[in-house]
């Protein structure tokens, strides 16, 4: 006799939050555990083309570590569209002025590209500076990368 294949149904997705302090962690290292988790590659029941992923607040974002002289040489690169509207930006400038950007970004280029991606990252990624988050009232469990 022939087993059929269980797809799960979007109905029977039960989801969780989790708080992860980027306290010391390496850059890389912590986008794609997150990556994982937001995605839901975690859990045995995985599907690819549904969105299955926990939600994760990520805190401390400033205290993130970059291996190697990423610390000073790493450039985050975009273009206005017109030409020669090629733009580099520092990462020292990212981590004066907007530190969750880093994360947010290592993350995004993790995750499926296309709407599934959209909707994983907008609503599933939450980065906070500092150590104190607005998402006690979810009661996220604090997870150890």
């Amino acid at each position: 006799m022939v087993q059929k294949t269980y797809s799960m149904k979007a109905s029977e997705i039960s989801r969780k939050w989790y708080v992860v302090d980027a306290e010391g962690k390496v850059l890389g290292r912590l986008a794609t555990e997150v990556a994982r988790i937001i995605r839901g590659k975690h859990k045995p029941t995985f599907s690819p083309h549904l969105d299955m992923g926990d939600v994760v607040v990520i805190i401390n974002a400033e205290k993130i570590v970059l291996s190697g002289a990423k610390g000073e040489s790493k450039e985050y690169w975009s273009h206005s569209k017109y030409p020669g509207g090629d733009r580099f930006t520092n990462i020292q400038k990212y981590r004066k002025d907007k530190p969750e950007f880093i994360l947010e970004h290592a993350i995004r280029g993790m995750l499926p590209k296309g709407p599934l991606g959209r909707k994983l990252f907008s609503n599933h990624l939450k980065v906070v500076v500092g150590s104190e988050h607005p998402y006690k009232a979810q009661k996220p469990e604090k997870m150890e990368i």
